[in-house]
């Protein structure tokens, strides 16, 4: 029983230590064009959003789906490497994160 709670605990200092790494990695995703670039962490939380300068009116449709499809591509390769890692701790994959 001490040794199951003695794993558990690590586990728990092992994911804080993940947590915590995530915070600190910033990756930046640029959208197809080059129109948008969003600077995310690996916990998700953007960062920076740069917009192309010179756009017009004409332009605003595209701009809007140009940072949804940024931000979209972001949240996906920050859940992909926040799964790497439970990864490596965990030595399983677990879905969903």
């Amino acid at each position: 029983m001490f040794d199951k709670m003695k794993q558990l605990m690590e586990m728990q200092r092992m994911a804080q230590e993940m947590k915590r790494e995530l915070e600190n990695t910033v990756f930046e995703i640029e959208s197809p064009g080059s129109l948008v670039k969003i600077k995310m962490s690996g916990a998700q939380e953007v960062k920076e959003v740069v917009i192309r300068e010179g756009f017009s009116e004409k332009e605003k449709s595209e701009l809007e789906k140009a940072i949804k499809d940024a931000y979209n591509m972001a949240i996906k390769h920050s859940q992909k490497v926040a799964a790497e890692k439970m990864r490596d701790i965990t030595g399983f994959n677990l879905p969903g994160i």
